[in-house]
């Protein structure tokens, strides 16, 4: 129904019982099956005024397929939004419904433990061999690419300053006025490219990545689906939940999951590493970067 998944099984109920409704009631339900995903993030009076009808006609309508009034009509609308089953306009919209409402104590739960869940199902989902065999690559490579656009290229940028206190052949990609694949026009089979993208997925990543292919370079891909297509051209795929109430995914699991790989790369690293990490703290300290008694 207008291409959208949004509590599709409420909208066949509401077809179903399209002849036995009232005019008015028809009205309004004519307005649910063609705009589903404002039923989530509007009060009774805001949609029928869209409708043009009573509120009381969407009350009625709402009783006549089957639920005790428009709330319990429109919680499983709220619930597939909360769930990612709209566009990311819908879902803003969803939360500042939420405060006009002065739900706020239910929205912080909600983020909190989709959180705590995404950290969970990400890591219950990757055992330690795939991630010690993705870590020897990155430590046998000439050089290590990480790409990231969007919110992700922050992640790739931190990846790469951490990765950078022990190692120097490491890259976040596309630095300003480059573009991802022009990045790798002289990678190898000995080089490693970390690519990151969740859905909807950037063309510029899943292009770099197909370019990666080509020359022979390890992929190590993270998304949020094993459909994705960077994890089906990857070498090392990992699945993280990205799963939220905002409006954007989440990057919780994508963080986490970078500084847990980064630290099997040094754990698979040689003795060297050490010395090299302590030197370029020793000459921190000695530039004065850091400051305090905890210096």
């Amino acid at each position: 129904m207008n291409g959208t998944n949004v509590s599709s099984k409420v909208l066949e109920r509401i077809s179903a019982e399209w002849d036995a409704l009232t005019p008015e009631a028809q009205k309004a339900a004519r307005y649910v099956l063609e705009n589903p995903a404002d039923v989530g993030v509007s009060t009774v009076r805001e949609i029928a005024e869209a409708a043009q009808v009573k509120p009381n006609t969407f009350v009625r309508m709402a009783r006549q397929v089957g639920f005790e009034g428009y709330e319990d009509f429109r919680a499983p609308f709220r619930e597939a939004i909360r769930a990612g089953a709209a566009s990311f306009p819908d879902r803003a919209r969803w939360l500042q419904s939420i405060a006009r409402e002065g739900e706020m104590g239910g929205l912080y739960g909600d983020m909190v433990s989709s959180v705590i869940r995404n950290v969970e199902e990400t890591f219950a989902g990757i055992g330690e061999a795939a991630l010690v065999a993705a870590a020897k690559d990155i430590w046998a490579s000439r050089q290590v690419f990480t790409l990231g656009v969007g919110v992700n290229n922050a992640n790739a940028q931190n990846f790469t300053y951490l990765a950078a206190t022990g190692m120097t052949r490491f890259h976040a990609i596309p630095r300003p006025g480059h573009t991802a694949a022009d990045e790798l026009a002289f990678a190898d089979h000995q080089d490693v490219l970390i690519a990151i993208t969740c859905a909807p997925y950037r063309a510029e990543v899943v292009d770099a990545v197909e370019v990666a292919r080509e020359q022979g370079m390890k992929i190590v891909g993270i998304s949020d689906s094993p459909a994705s297509p960077i994890i089906r051209a990857a070498d090392h795929g990992f699945v993280i939940s990205a799963d939220t109430p905002q409006f954007f995914p989440s990057s919780v699991s994508t963080i986490a999951l970078l500084e847990v790989l980064l630290s099997f790369v040094i754990a698979v690293a040689d003795p060297e590493i050490v010395r090299r990490v302590e030197r370029f703290h020793e000459r921190r300290h000695k530039l004065g970067i850091y400051t305090g008694e905890g210096a």
